[in-house]
């Protein structure tokens, strides 16, 4: 049952319908008038109404819009006596006073409140990147088709776990169905800061438990190959080279490394800051350690940078503007099919060096603070974990029993 206080039509209808009939021509055997409710000694109840046997409450409430104070008869649901409308009047008091009243407007439908919900990230600047709204375009769009005008306080918990079984029986993955409840969790929270919900129909919906595919592990000849196939074969092959083997000597993020300055760059540390503009997946900066590789390849892309550029990877058609460059996306599938590569991309550079890292035997906090991730190296762990157990069988087939190595062990004793 929707609990919709104040969004029912007879709730709006109250307010504009006159309590004295006297200047009616319909008689009054047949008109539907508000009567105040009596206890047992036949005294009026202050707040409680009735008509045609439903039992309503008068209450002074706050517009949520306009700010201004307005009187409302909100049809009590489920109420039978007079004793159960007087405890849910009371109840209605207490969250009045707790500001937990909901909205006595008519609650807007879900595919309405969604449109509402991108123009508002549209218009506050930097609340949300687009490639994330753009995300949740597509998630919110699966569930507008779910939910079809159904007014966001009568979404039920059974509505949302119909659509995840939906979405599995399509083939959709429980990754994917988890990132889309994370999209419609968004939408409901924000609709509790706008008055419309007390309370998320998720709560204590746990996430579907999934297991990621093994992802084959690119190699850094396969890294090497397709940035050769880059500098033969398109305009600019030597940035889109630079650009791929440092996310893979570092593992940041794609437009994290466009954003990167070489201000961000501290020889005397030798250390990296990727994220320093705020602008990093979680919005934090972090530093990354030099290793010989990135070391090396950062001192060979110093040589040969351009002298009218702070950024690492200048725009191509930048002018007099000093601009970093936005996307090397058409660069990779003109290099990916010279090189015969697949589907290899940008994130694997980044997989290929948290990769390299675990195999290297260092440890996942260390990893998790390289890369920007915040769970101490709990994701490493699930995600990467396999290779420590491969890498320690390849070197398990390297323990040799045998006088030779007896030997040398005396040798050095």
């Amino acid at each position: 049952m929707c609990h919709c206080y104040g969004l029912i039509a007879d709730a709006i209808q109250s307010n504009t319908q006159s309590l004295d009939s006297s200047s009616s021509s319909v008689p009054s055997h047949r008109r539907l008038v508000y009567q105040k409710v009596r206890d047992a000694r036949k005294r009026p109840i202050r707040g409680l109404w009735v008509r045609n046997g439903r039992f309503y409450a008068r209450l002074s409430v706050r517009d949520p819009t306009s700010g201004q104070k307005k009187v409302r008869r909100v049809p009590l649901e489920a109420v039978e006596t007079v004793a159960q409308a007087q405890a849910e009047l009371r109840r209605l008091l207490t969250l009045r006073e707790e500001n937990e009243l909901p909205s006595l407007k008519r609650t807007p439908k879900f595919c309405d409140y969604v449109g509402e919900y991108f123009a508002f990230y549209e218009k506050v600047k930097d609340a949300k990147r687009p490639r994330t709204l753009a995300t949740e375009r597509g998630h919110l769009k699966a569930w507008t088709e779910h939910l079809g005008e159904t007014r966001l306080n009568c979404i039920t918990k059974a509505m949302i776990n119909g659509f995840i079984a939906k979405r599995q029986s399509e083939g959709v993955s429980g990754r994917t169905v988890n990132l889309a409840l994370g999209a419609l969790r968004n939408v409901l929270n924000r609709s509790i800061d706008d008055g419309w919900l007390t309370r998320l129909p998720t709560e204590n919906l746990r996430p579907l438990k999934w297991t990621a595919k093994k992802r084959e592990l690119v190699t850094l000849a396969d890294i090497d190959k397709l940035c050769e196939a880059a500098v033969k074969h398109t305009m600019n092959g030597v940035e889109f080279a630079d650009y791929v083997h440092l996310m893979a000597f570092c593992g940041s993020r794609m437009t994290e490394t466009l954003a990167l300055k070489w201000s961000d760059v501290d020889w005397t540390n030798r250390q990296l800051t990727i994220g320093a503009d705020g602008q990093s997946k979680n919005h934090e900066s972090r530093v990354v350690d030099f290793n010989l590789m990135l070391e090396q390849h950062l001192k060979e892309m110093w040589q040969r940078r351009a002298p009218d550029t702070q950024w690492l990877f200048p725009s191509p058609k930048r002018g007099d503007q000093d601009r970093a460059a936005k996307s090397l996306r058409v660069t990779l599938v003109l290099a990916r099919k010279e090189a015969g590569l697949g589907r290899i991309g940008f994130h694997d550079c980044r997989h290929f060096f948290i990769s390299m890292c675990v195999m290297s035997g260092i440890d996942y906090m260390t990893i998790a603070r390289w890369v920007g991730h915040q769970d101490g190296g709990v994701l490493i762990g699930r995600v990467y974990g396999h290779l420590c157990n491969e890498h320690a069988q390849r070197q398990a087939q390297r323990v040799v029993f045998g006088p030779t190595v007896m030997g040398a062990v005396a040798a050095e004793n």
